[in-house]
């Protein structure tokens, strides 16, 4: 009866008006859905299975997606950033995530300083001393000082400690400190510290003194019988234990518990932690992102912008191949120099494989960047790049020969200062060589892995052929022998 009273013209009017309301009304909401959901891109990951998501479902989606994004109203440009520049904003949220998550103990303060070797390895320590902190609750961090190595000598790594800003942009650690983790104050230096000073005084010891040396791994668990370069295994336990540790150490010396006023606790890890962190362990997001806090100083980074403009210029003058053409240039990092370990590969099977790799992705004719901390053997490759595929080779040094100004700043850096213009530098080639186990080398091929997929960047897979963009030549059959570790705690 009601179904033939809907012929009535009044009626009729009624029921069209109502219809064209409602479907006005899914309109609007299908158009604002659109515009808050994270837009679909090449970058963005799709699910393997086939799943269907029914219209009513994602409209009653619509108001948790449009507060998750106004929570995080930068997450679209988030996913067009090229995280494997040197230059890459420091996309904070998912260290403010895991800072949150932390139970902070006042007067707690961690020393990132206990640190040696090349870029590499400091840059990787000072990160995995810093994710220590946040899950330890430490509220204050000493701003890290850098040890370098003997300029006579680069193997002897224990040297002299320079400031921060010998590698890294203090400003720009410091902001972003500030944005994840605003309890934790970063301290210019010991004596900074509150109640350190007096502290030290109260118990008639110097600052050095008051310090407390601690090993992570000793701390939620143990993996009996495994080598002691293992991947910290309890990451999970570690803050718990820690503070656990911090109270009971303190009841049994029969200290005061730590305070932010007048009596801190300082705390620096034993030396060699730098690849304890299994740095998936906190998800591809956190492992893509944290390692911006960290940005190479702004002078070297405008040196290596003045070669990359100089090798695109070279590359644009060769003739080009099919795989390799305009721009594109070939960067490789020749690991031979006086502290290379005897058991790596050697020069003539470093060569050998680069140029092989540089011939199958058609870089025959064209031109490549070298880096390298031995002048000599720098040469001798550029003479056989040369000779086996008409491969231009050039060095930073090369590059700016004619600029003065630039020279001569070049030649102003230390022998590691000069490396992290090698770094910069060959994140941007079109294809890059580079040897396991050397850390420079795998730092630049997992930071250049991120270009693809940004925050959904899945893990280097270790001995393939690499991701497209990078292949590192080395072997891959003992995880502890052939440093293998160094793979799941580098910090891209």
């Amino acid at each position: 009866m009601a179904v033939w009273q809907l012929k009535r013209p009044s009626t009729h009017r009624q029921a069209v008006l109502l219809l064209l309301a409602c479907s006005a009304s899914l309109s609007l909401l299908l158009f604002g859905d659109s515009l808050v959901l994270p837009r679909r891109t090449g970058d963005t990951p799709t699910s393997f299975a086939p799943q269907r998501t029914s219209d009513v479902h994602r409209l009653l989606q619509v108001p948790a997606l449009l507060q998750q994004q106004q929570q995080r109203p930068d997450r679209d440009e988030e996913i067009d950033v090229d995280l494997s520049s040197a230059r890459a904003p420091f996309i904070v949220w998912p260290f403010r995530r895991v800072c949150a998550e932390s139970t902070y103990v006042p007067g707690v303060t961690f020393l990132c300083d206990n640190n040696s070797g090349g870029p590499g390895n400091i840059r990787n320590y000072i990160l995995t001393c810093v994710r220590y902190a946040v899950d330890a609750g430490a509220t204050g961090l000493v701003l890290p000082r850098i040890r370098t190595r003997s300029p006579s000598d680069p193997a002897n790594l224990f040297r002299d400690y320079q400031p921060f800003g010998y590698m890294f942009d203090e400003a720009h650690f410091r902001q972003g400190m500030a944005d994840a983790c605003p309890r934790i104050t970063v301290y210019g230096s010991l004596e900074e510290i509150p109640g350190a000073r007096e502290k030290a005084s109260r118990e008639g010891r110097t600052f050095d003194k008051i310090i407390e040396r601690v090993t992570p791994k000793h701390f939620g668990g143990s993996r009996a019988g495994c080598d002691q370069r293992d991947p910290n295994r309890y990451t999970d336990q570690f803050g718990a234990a820690f503070r656990d540790w911090v109270r009971s150490s303190a009841a049994e010396r029969g200290w005061a518990p730590p305070n932010d006023v007048d009596n801190p606790r300082l705390i620096r890890f034993s030396w060699g932690v730098l690849w304890d962190w299994p740095v998936y362990r906190d998800g591809p997001e956190f492992a893509a992102t944290f390692g911006g806090l960290l940005r190479i100083r702004e002078d070297i980074l405008d040196l290596a912008d003045t070669i990359v403009a100089s090798m695109r210029t070279l590359a644009a003058s060769t003739r080009g191949t099919e795989t390799a053409a305009g721009q594109s240039f070939l960067g490789v990092h020749l690991r031979t120099e006086a502290d290379a370990l005897a058991q790596w590969p050697s020069y003539e099977n470093q060569t050998k494989n680069y140029l092989r790799e540089a011939a199958s992705q058609g870089y025959q004719g064209r031109a490549a960047y070298l880096a390298s901390g031995n002048e000599t053997e720098t040469r001798r490759f550029g003479r056989e790049g040369m000779a086996a595929l008409q491969l231009d080779v050039r060095s930073k040094y090369d590059l700016l020969e004619d600029r003065e100004d630039e020279l001569e700043k070049l030649k102003a850096l230390s022998w590691d200062q000069q490396a992290l213009v090698d770094f910069a530098v060959l994140l941007d080639c079109g294809y890059f060589v580079g040897v396991s186990p050397s850390s420079f080398s795998i730092n630049v091929a997992l930071k250049r892995h991120l270009k693809e997929d940004g925050l959904y960047t899945r893990p280097w897979k270790v001995g393939g052929r690499g991701d497209g963009r990078s292949w590192l030549v080395g072997r891959y059959d003992r995880y502890w022998e052939d440093w293998l570790f160094m793979f799941d705690g580098m910090w891209p």
